[in-house]
């Protein structure tokens, strides 16, 4: 049993369970019954989602490191709010138990915050697949 870490829209591993979208907004263009046959979630969660003033942020210019590590700290920041940081360890706890992901659009997992949601997910003990 164990989380994954995902691009939403992108196909389905085996076993990879049931998809959980930690983005701000839906996919566009795209019907809400088409959601999950289309690959991008069965279940969303904007909770875990950076704020829309981050995603501004985040999209205003391209990434450095010295904005990038802004980015992060920021989207830290805001995880460890009382509502994500229990969602966070609802997740984690969840990874002992059963088979399911968690994602965003973002093409470059390096500079998503998926990917600092896999850091917070494995320092609250969560089993990474």
């Amino acid at each position: 049993m164990a989380v994954r870490i995902v691009r939403l829209g992108t196909p389905r591993g085996v076993g990879e369970g049931l998809r959980i979208g930690t983005v701000r907004r839906p996919p566009r263009g795209v019907r809400k019954t088409d959601y999950a046959a289309r690959n991008y979630y069965d279940v969303w969660l904007p909770e875990l989602a950076p704020t829309a003033p981050l995603v501004s942020f985040a999209l205003s210019k391209p990434f450095t490191p010295t904005r990038w590590a802004l980015y992060a700290r920021r989207y830290r920041s805001e995880m460890h709010e009382p509502a994500p940081r229990r969602l966070i360890a609802l997740l984690a706890a969840f990874s002992s138990h059963a088979d399911f992901s968690v994602g965003c659009y973002c093409e470059d997992e390096a500079r998503c915050h998926r990917s600092v949601l896999r850091e917070l997910l494995a320092a609250r003990g969560a089993r990474i697949g």
